[in-house]
């Protein structure tokens, strides 16, 4: 037997009671799962009419807007979400590293090492051919810039479907009134054509809320952190060809003394 509590909610609801029609708990029957036993099950929230003007409208519109070459960014950043916020430490221990075997053994050592960082190993290049320390930091905050403009434009890719899923939704409530009020004497299209009306509402509320913009919110938090720990990068890259800068500009010139002897020799 259903409860007082489980009888006035399925009477509330419009619904029939249902006997013996409840999950039993510690506190007895509860109205949701005679409810649910009356009909009302997660199936009814879904309607493939709704939610293929919702997904197909936002992916359509953010196609039309964001090139390919974005999208394809923008779809590859959702795998970066599991990982770990960037840091640095591990890095500068190994520019650390580098120092003392540039220290040791002569900056061109440094050719042998194995530099998966990017702009680690593009610092290193120029380091072992002898810039000076304002051109490594150049093209690190260049290499820092088009890394942030990247950022930019994923989030703004994330941020973008999160604005245009709502109004797909609205679009699919007008089609599904429009479709409801030029089917009025038919009872089952209209139940059909309000569900995409209400339906098509819910799943853009759902998609800019509950996915798009979290992405968009959780890769801008990534990105702020990530740029933030890529400048600590810069000062001992810079104090590294600050220091063998010099060096390798004097082992050049010794390199070309004997070659300048030489040719006086042969001039006279």
């Amino acid at each position: 037997m259903i409860g007082r509590q489980g009888l006035a909610g399925c009477r509330q609801s419009g619904l029939p009671p249902v006997r013996r029609a409840a999950v039993r708990t510690k506190t007895g029957l509860t109205w949701p799962a005679a409810c649910n036993r009356a009909g009302m099950t997660p199936a009814l929230l879904f309607d493939p009419v709704a939610l293929a003007i919702v997904l197909g409208g936002t992916m359509l519109a953010t196609v039309l807007r964001t090139p390919l070459r974005d999208l394809a960014l923008a779809l590859l950043a959702t795998a970066t979400l599991p990982r770990r916020r960037f840091r640095a430490d591990a890095r500068l221990e190994q520019i650390a590293t580098l120092a003392r075997i540039a220290q040791r053994h002569g900056v061109h050592a440094l050719d042998r090492s194995v530099i998966r960082d990017t702009d680690i190993a593009a610092a290193v290049v120029l380091i072992v051919d002898g810039a000076q320390a304002a051109v490594v930091t150049e093209v690190l905050d260049t290499a820092r810039r088009q890394r942030a403009e990247r950022h930019r434009i994923v989030v703004e890719c994330w941020t973008g479907m999160a604005e245009t899923a709502p109004a797909m939704g609205m679009i699919g409530t007008l089609i599904g009134l429009v479709a409801m009020f030029t089917r009025m004497s038919d009872p089952q299209a209209i139940g059909a054509a309000m569900a995409v009306a209400l339906l098509a509402t819910l799943y853009g509320a759902l998609l800019a809320n509950l996915i798009a913009m979290p992405i968009a919110a959780r890769l801008r938090t990534a990105a702020r952190a990530e740029l933030l720990e890529r400048e600590r990068l810069v000062a001992p890259l810079a104090a590294l060809a600050e220091r063998e800068a010099p060096r390798v500009r004097a082992r050049a010139h010794d390199a070309e003394a004997p070659l300048a002897i030489v040719t006086q020799d042969e001039a006279a």
